[in-house]
């Protein structure tokens, strides 16, 4: 049995701590399996739920690095040779297809912004290239060419199954010694000075050197425990899937209406439906309403007519953890010098979660990170730094 998934079982909360890294989802088991690669130890991640149980849940998860800024191509480039070397390390198999991502663009303004992204792309050795509305429906054969003014496409990006990433790195980080205290919820951190001491939680406290939160779309709350501003704002998304498809399939992109940001790729046996609704509410509300697909079947009746009739079976909704600009929080508190964070990814957490990984690993150790992650601090919003706002797409 995978030591994942008797992770449960694990019930003694240690009193002391090298390491609390709280949240059990993708990037805080990333950063568990990093550090303790590294060597370091006397790791404990805590988590409210079980494992992956937050928005690393969903069913499937983009890859790619495609992107607008040259920041979140490298993040995304660096994770996407990780995940094609997982099977090696840290060691496990995570469904990765590398079928591409396929955004159609309706408008010039679209098409010429894209345009611009392609070529900081290339430049940073990423394979993109713009693609007609033709050959855009030679890759993805449900796509009507009706009102498309042009692609593009990304060969090496895909998508591949959060779970399953959720195991490999816990499984190998439990291999090297770190301790998961699941169901354990973190009621309160105690600071003294510039420096946090200890980390309270439903069961017991844990007194520690350093906490790192990646605690996803509960970061806010976990950073008002430090005193410490974290701007994110949970926000449900949904999803849907086919019922099984006679003729199967074909192996399409993750193919994205950019106007809409609703998309679709295949999932086992048929296809997997999403688009995010733009009134959405902020709140921690996870309940799958299906009333949701009227939204998802008014876009694709006009993008992808045939999807716009296929039953669905079943749905999930997660939340993603929204930033102000929807760029991520990577950093060590100015405050709490020994709190560091890693959240705020906005949907992108999955797909930089190699990268975010070797980041926090550095930033503990002292390193350098292999790229400047100082535009990522939470700080941003305060001094007006930043980097331009990022496109709200999966």
């Amino acid at each position: 049995m995978s030591t994942f998934s008797s992770s449960s079982a694990f019930r003694t909360v240690p009193p002391t701590a090298e390491v609390v890294i709280i949240g059990g989802g993708v990037m805080g088991t990333s950063t568990a399996f990093h550090l303790a690669e590294a060597g370091v130890r006397n790791i404990v991640v805590v988590e409210r739920g079980e494992l992956g149980s937050g928005s690393s849940g969903k069913p499937i998860g983009g890859i790619r690095a495609h992107f607008s800024d040259p920041l979140n191509i490298e993040l995304g480039s660096r994770s996407l040779r990780a995940y094609q070397d997982f099977p090696r390390r840290p060691g496990a198999n995570i469904r990765l297809d590398n079928v591409g991502y396929l955004f159609l663009l309706t408008t010039d303004e679209q098409a010429a912004g894209f345009e611009n992204s392609v070529r900081t792309q290339n430049s940073l050795n990423v394979p993109s290239r713009m693609v007609t509305p033709e050959e855009a429906r030679r890759l993805c054969p449900y796509v009507s060419t009706e009102g498309l003014v042009a692609a593009v496409f990304s060969p090496t990006d895909g998508h591949a199954r959060p779970g399953l990433v959720v195991q490999g790195y816990a499984d190998a980080a439990a291999r090297a010694g770190v301790a998961f205290a699941t169901h354990t919820a973190v009621t309160g951190i105690d600071a003294s000075g510039d420096r946090v001491t200890a980390v309270h939680t439903d069961r017991s406290t844990i007194a520690c050197s350093t906490v790192i939160c990646a605690a996803g779309a509960w970061s806010g709350r976990i950073g008002d425990m430090a005193g410490i501003d974290l701007p994110v704002r949970p926000v449900r998304r949904q999803l849907a899937f086919t019922e099984p498809l006679t003729p199967p399939a074909p192996r399409i992109p993750f193919t994205i209406d950019f106007s809409s940001s609703a998309y679709f790729h295949n999932s086992d046996d048929g296809l997997l439906f999403g688009l995010a609704d733009p009134d959405e509410p902020d709140g921690f509300d996870t309940t799958w309403t299906p009333e949701w697909l009227g939204l998802f079947r008014d876009v694709v009746r006009h993008r992808a007519p045939a999807l716009a009739g296929m039953k669905t079976v079943d749905g999930w909704a997660g939340l993603y953890e929204n930033t102000p600009d929807h760029n991520a929080l990577i950093g060590r508190s100015g405050e709490l010098h020994n709190f560091l964070y890693a959240t705020g990814f906005s949907g992108h957490g999955f797909l930089q979660a190699p990268a975010v990984g070797e980041i926090v690993r550095d930033l503990y150790l002292g390193r350098t990170p292999f790229v400047d992650i100082s535009p990522l601090s939470a700080d941003r919003f305060r001094s007006g730094a930043g980097i331009r706002p990022e496109a709200h797409v999966v």
